[in-house]
């Protein structure tokens, strides 16, 4: 098996580079000769991940965390039109965000989870795929595999994003710490959400998430019932209420126990239309992309089945 590994260096505050020499060592007893590259910028994963697979390799690994892990499969993705449809994606998770491996119940030892990628075959995951306003006022679309959401995630994103201390305590606690602070401030949007060819729903959002798997932001189970082969979203819609009573409830979000709260809606689907209820100038909420927020609505979310080949 041809093996590649496209290493983010500042993943998880450099711990995978750092423990290289034993990663390395690791890599090899479980899956042989491998060809390592590094991200030095935003883009370099997707472009390493494109000639990867140009070339033939029968599996990249994505080390790091979940932004990481996004741009790899979004480069496979593109390399599958291209007609380079071998190559699957793996993970070695590190970094602020792994939701992505959360929801695949990844072992946390480097070794566990090389052994089971060695043990593992190959199987097919449906992704998303998203288009949306970048930061530039220009369209953009890019693939997801997790979790693509809108309004209070996009806030969190940048701003743990942007913490000096990224990387340094863990996910959980920073992730829940940029919440709380980044709701006291935080206006809802009023938008319009479509889904499939259903009735408009017209509502004020603290959060719509378009959800492929269980878990975002660092350890929230915001759609506990999402499987990553049904063919469908999970789709989210928290409602603003007061936000004390909503940040009593944030706690909820990380056992699955929001299902039948008032504020919350879930339903299902393979197409979602977020746009703006008065105007993007006052409801340009920003979105959030597998762990990442390059822009704001409106937005179109499309599932796109057994797009991608995984094995872990």
């Amino acid at each position: 098996m041809k093996v590649g590994i496209i290493l983010n260096p500042v993943a998880g505050d450099g711990q995978l580079k750092h423990d290289w020499a034993t990663v390395a060592a690791a890599v090899e007893r479980y899956l042989g000769r491998f060809e390592m590259r590094e991200t030095l910028a935003e883009g370099d994963a997707e472009r390493l991940a494109i000639e990867f697979a140009a070339e033939g390799y029968d599996l990249v690994i994505a080390a790091g965390g979940d932004g990481t892990a996004s741009e790899v499969a979004d480069g496979l993705l593109q390399a599958v039109r291209e007609g380079h449809d071998r190559t699957a994606l793996g993970l070695l998770p590190c970094g602020t965000g792994t939701d992505f491996a959360r929801g695949l119940n990844l072992p946390d030892d480097v070794d566990a989870i090389l052994k089971q990628i060695a043990d593992s075959h190959v199987r097919m995951m449906d992704v998303g795929r998203i288009s949306y306003i970048d930061d530039h006022g220009a369209l953009a679309s890019r693939h997801f595999i997790n979790i693509a959401s809108l309004g209070l995630s996009g806030h969190v994103d940048r701003a743990v994003n942007a913490d000096k201390r990224k990387g340094r305590i863990p996910a959980k606690a920073l992730f829940l710490w940029r919440t709380v602070t980044e709701f006291l401030s935080y206006r809802f949007d009023d938008v319009v959400v479509t889904i499939d060819d259903g009735e408009p729903i017209k509502d004020r959002v603290a959060l719509v998430a378009v959800a492929n798997g269980p878990f975002f932001g660092g350890g929230m189970m915001i759609a506990p019932d999402a499987s990553l082969d049904d063919g469908q979203f999970d789709i989210v819609i928290l409602r603003a209420t007061g936000k004390i009573a909503l940040m009593r409830d944030i706690r909820l979000l990380y056992t699955g126990q929001h299902r039948n709260h008032p504020a919350v809606t879930i339903g299902r689907g393979r197409k979602v239309l977020v746009e703006p209820a008065d105007g993007a100038v006052h409801n340009g909420a920003l979105v959030d992309i597998d762990g990442e927020a390059p822009g704001r609505i409106p937005a179109e979310f499309e599932i796109v089945p057994r797009a991608l080949k995984l094995r872990c």
